[in-house]
């Protein structure tokens, strides 16, 4: 595919490198002549100086040709403009925007919803853009699901399922310290997936002769109320949260917010946010904007909101953060939230979650102490990444820096694979199907080696990287 990405900052650089290692044909556009510099020494792909909206620079880089273009500029404005622009001039083009502005979000979801109200006729997307990538969500609803499991590992979770996949860190002394991963299952008896086990050096497939080590992270898929057994197997300490505090009252912050006052619908999280709200609880949010400040106050007239800077030695100490069990920082300061998430721990605080702008930088924050890192970066790229993957994909998740791929995908009805047993078909090492939905169920299950594939089925699969185009390929899907 040729595909015009717009916007040279760390996601469309770590964008466009993904994109170069599967051997498509990228274009940057970037209106500071730095930036051009550098990424042009950094990339194997045509970097251009200008501005992306305009039409003479998209020409330059080949719109008329393009298969997609993706819109990364600071600006919602800017970004939505030149969708709307390459909209009237050439409509084929797949055009995807990160638009952070909430509102323009929801009138998308409006827009769709009237295109299914009127599917017999022809209706253009809003500012035609294709898909709206809406990062703030993304990464609020990563931060609550982190909550619901005491934070102390990330958590990736799937629409009507009741399965998720955690990433959990075998602690010294645990009792799989040592342990071969086919000896897994005689120390719990409950249903589960070693998805992956990642060590000091890489990310891979689980083989049953591997042993795992103190300090291995383990991707384990389980349901949900299984997830606390896992976590104390492996010699996580889970404790209960009764003093919340989140840094930043933006609109990840607010989202955040939100969630702790409307429990999702899981049995885990209905149980979590339930006890919050009953009990005696202290749920407070801090920022220094006045303007955030006055519009949480309104929104949350029953929780303390104070307006500081939360590096001020005062307010740590009548507050007593030191004493809370949790701290969120959610600011779009990243460099701060880790700052603080690690000062805040070292003086105390049980549990730490912050947002940070990519996976590295997650591996960083751990390494400081955060329990929980959550790369924002890592979103928009996957969100990305699995519209242009085409139609069969409807999910991308990237484990470990990119090295492994988990894909939610619908295999389509004419695939070679319908009527064939997964234990046919299996090939160790390359993919593993996690979770599949038959077209007659209404949720995923964990299948077995005797699990026949149909056409609509919807599975969740794991691959390396390198080999996702080939996995699909297998299944009967196109990247195109």
């Amino acid at each position: 595919m040729k595909i015009i990405i717009v916007g040279a900052g760390l996601t469309g650089t770590e964008l466009a490198k993904k994109l170069i290692s599967e051997k498509h044909d990228v274009v940057i556009i970037d209106n500071d002549e730095d930036t051009v510099r550098h990424v042009s020494n950094k990339l194997d792909c045509m970097v251009i100086p200008g501005d992306g909206n305009s039409l003479e620079s998209l020409e330059e880089a080949g719109i008329s040709k393009a298969d997609a273009l993706i819109m990364l500029t600071k600006s919602d404005e800017i970004n939505i403009i030149t969708c709307s622009l390459v909209e009237a001039l050439y409509p084929e083009v797949k055009k995807i925007a990160r638009v952070r502005n909430y509102e323009y979000h929801v009138k998308a979801k409006k827009t769709e919803k009237y295109k299914a109200l009127k599917a017999e006729k022809e209706v253009r997307p809003l500012y035609g853009i294709d898909y709206m990538v809406y990062p703030d969500k993304e990464a609020a609803m990563a931060i609550v699901r982190a909550v619901e499991h005491g934070a102390v590992t990330d958590v990736l979770s799937f629409e009507n399922s009741e399965y998720e996949i955690m990433r959990v860190e075998v602690e010294k002394g645990s009792r799989l310290d040592g342990q071969k991963v086919q000896d897994l299952r005689t120390f719990i008896d409950v249903p589960f997936l070693l998805v992956y086990l990642e060590n000091k050096t890489e990310a891979s497939l689980p083989m049953g002769s591997t042993i795992i080590q103190a300090e291995d992270y383990l991707g384990i898929l389980a349901h949900k109320q299984h997830i606390n057994q896992f976590l104390e197997l492996c010699g996580s300490q889970v404790i209960e949260l009764n003093k919340i505090a989140l840094l930043g009252a933006g609109h990840i912050g607010t989202l955040i917010a939100d969630a702790m006052g409307t429990p999702r619908k899981s049995t885990m999280a209905l149980k979590f946010f339930n006890s919050f709200q009953k009990s005696k609880q202290k749920f407070i949010i801090i920022d220094k904007d006045a303007q955030r400040i006055k519009a949480a106050s309104e929104r949350y007239p029953s929780t303390n909101v104070f307006k500081t800077d939360i590096i001020d030695e005062d307010f740590i100490q009548e507050e007593n953060l030191a004493s809370y069990d949790l701290m969120i920082c959610a600011t779009h300061n990243h460099e701060k939230n880790m700052v603080i998430s690690a000062y805040l721990k070292s003086l105390g605080v049980g549990k730490t979650i912050c947002l940070v702008p990519s996976s590295s930088f997650a591996d960083i924050a751990r390494h400081i102490g955060i329990d929980v890192a959550i790369p924002i970066k890592n979103t928009v790229v996957d969100a990305i990444i699995g519209h242009l993957r085409g139609k069969s994909i409807t999910g991308v998740h990237t484990v470990s820096d990119g090295d492994l791929e988990i894909i939610e995908y619908v295999m389509p009805e004419d695939s070679h694979l319908n009527g064939k047993a997964l234990k046919d078909i299996a090939e160790p090492g390359s993919f593993l199907v996690l979770l599949i939905q038959g077209k007659d169920q209404e949720e995923y299950s964990i299948p077995a080696g005797n699990t026949v594939l149909n056409g609509g089925d919807k599975l969740v699969l794991i691959s390396n990287m390198e080999e996702t185009g080939q996995v699909i390929e297998f299944f009967g899907g196109s990247e195109e």
